[in-house]
């Protein structure tokens, strides 16, 4: 598992060029609505697998909901959360593979931050980061040193439930 990076948020401005860029392309960035969540989950399972449908859920279900979609007309092409498994930590994020490389990855980022931000952090953790490169540039993180593996080292294995016994 990657390490954590760290995210100062309380320098973090809104982009005006990747709100411009979404709007042209047609692709609107907002924040999900409670009963958008079967539809999601649905979306994000096959794709990046269950537990990011339970800490989606988690983000979801919170009040005000911290999860943030992007989608084109019906289509959902990626989502964002932030305190899904732990108070300060953004995560999970993805973007379909199809939509990748359009910088909906990137603006969900900074929405998702700057409601992080709204809502009072100073700073966030990125748990598990993945691409450490593209947080780097993207919004100045840094790693945490000695973080891998974080606070998913003692998760019980994600496992379909077995059923009942005969």
């Amino acid at each position: 598992m990657a390490a954590d990076m760290l995210v100062k948020l309380y320098e973090l401005e809104a982009n005006p060029e990747i709100i411009g860029r979404m709007t042209a392309e047609g692709v609107t960035i907002r924040r999900a609505l409670v009963p958008e969540l079967p539809a999601i989950a649905a979306w994000i399972e096959p794709r990046f697998g269950k537990g990011w449908v339970a800490e989606a859920t988690a983000a979801i279900m919170r009040q005000p909901v911290t999860c943030w979609i992007a989608h084109e007309g019906d289509t959902l092409l990626g989502f964002a959360c932030h305190d899904a498994t732990m108070k300060g930590f953004f995560g999970p994020t993805g973007v379909d593979e199809s939509a990748r490389g359009r910088g909906i990855g990137h603006a969900l980022l900074i929405r998702t931050l700057l409601d992080m931000r709204d809502q009072g952090y100073g700073y966030a953790i990125i748990g598990g980061a993945g691409p450490m490169g593209f947080y780097e540039k993207s919004v100045g993180a840094i790693a945490i040193p000695g973080s891998s593996p974080g606070i998913y080292k003692e998760m019980l294995p994600l496992a379909a439930p077995s059923g009942m016994a005969d």
